[in-house]
């Protein structure tokens, strides 16, 4: 723990270890990584006061899994995150027919932190 001072709450929701309601973020990497899913994950128009705030990724769910749905779903990303977290820079968005499935798809982004406090390259997955 960072000084006893959070950053924000940790996505997937969980219930916390330390008998909070909600796990929270304690160093800024974890923070940010829960702000890109975050971001990714809602829903454009669930946000009150900011109806532009998030994707329409649930919108390729029936969509043809091919290269136009591809491009599309990348270039959604890629525009949400350039407007609402400017300080990460997206290096590569790679969307992928799931292995599980013909009908699912995997987005993997991979991102690096440009930050005056430091700088760090990770990625999230997200099955759709």
């Amino acid at each position: 723990m960072a000084n006893g001072k959070y950053i924000n709450i940790n996505f997937p929701f969980k219930e916390s270890d330390k008998g909070f309601f909600l796990d929270l973020n304690d160093n800024d990497k974890a923070a940010i990584k829960a702000d890109l899913m975050h971001l990714i994950l809602t829903r454009k128009g669930e946000r009150l006061y900011l109806p532009d705030f998030g994707t329409n990724l649930l919108q390729y769910i029936f969509e043809a899994n091919d290269s136009v749905t591809q491009s599309e779903i990348k270039t959604e990303i890629s525009d949400t995150v350039k407007k609402y977290l400017p300080n990460l820079v997206i290096n590569e968005v790679i969307v992928e027919q799931s292995e599980a499935s013909e009908y699912a798809a995997t987005v993997r982004i991979d991102y690096t932190v440009t930050d005056d406090a430091f700088q760090a390259t990770d990625f999230v997955l997200i099955n759709i």
